[in-house]
Formats: structure tokens, C-alpha cells, sequence
């Protein structure tokens, strides 16, 4: 099964976009798009989500392909701009 965490924000070319998992950082996307990064490529040594993550250079949005039981948990985003701002997903896989 596929989930997708949205931000519900289109970025605005200067808000840098983190995503964590159980305080991982799991996903980035800087502002200007020079920079985006899934699991290992933000985090060496975590290879928990290898290949699973999708991030939409548009809005920030995180999806999880073939996500199981250990997927389960918090995420947490944080948009970076002028001020920060975040949201908690508590995702939950039965």
C-alpha cells in the first residue's frame, strides 16, 4: 500500500522542507531545489526506508510505497521559511 503525508502548502521557492521519523530526519527539500534528499542520502546508516520515499518538489509532500506494520509511528514536518512552522502525523498500519 501507498500513503501520502500532505503539507498541504505549495512552496515558495525560499521555504526549506524537512520530514522526521521518531526524530530521524527521513526527507529534506531546500527551497530552491538545489538540494533534495531521501532516507540514506539525509541520514547515513538509515536504510529504514530505502526506496519507499517519494518527496513532491512542488508542495513537500511525503509518500510511503509499501508501507508495513514498522512504518508505524510519528512523522513530523517542519516548513522553514520566515518563521518555522510544524505538523505531527501520528500514520498508524494495521
Amino acid at each position: 500500500d501507498v500513503v501520502t503525508l500532505h503539507t498541504n502548502v505549495e512552496t515558495n521557492h525560499q521555504d526549506d522542507i524537512k520530514w522526521y521519523f521518531n526524530d530521524n530526519r527521513i526527507a529534506q527539500i531546500s527551497g530552491d531545489l538545489s538540494f533534495i534528499c531521501t532516507d540514506v542520502q539525509c541520514n547515513e546508516g538509515t536504510e529504514r526506508f530505502r526506496d519507499k520515499l517519494k518527496l513532491d518538489p512542488q508542495t513537500g509532500s511525503l509518500t510511503i510505497t509499501n508501507i508495513n506494520t514498522t512504518d508505524s509511528g510519528l512523522y513530523k514536518l517542519q516548513i522553514i521559511s520566515s518563521n518555522i512552522r510544524e505538523n505531527i502525523y501520528n500514520v498508524t498500519v494495521y
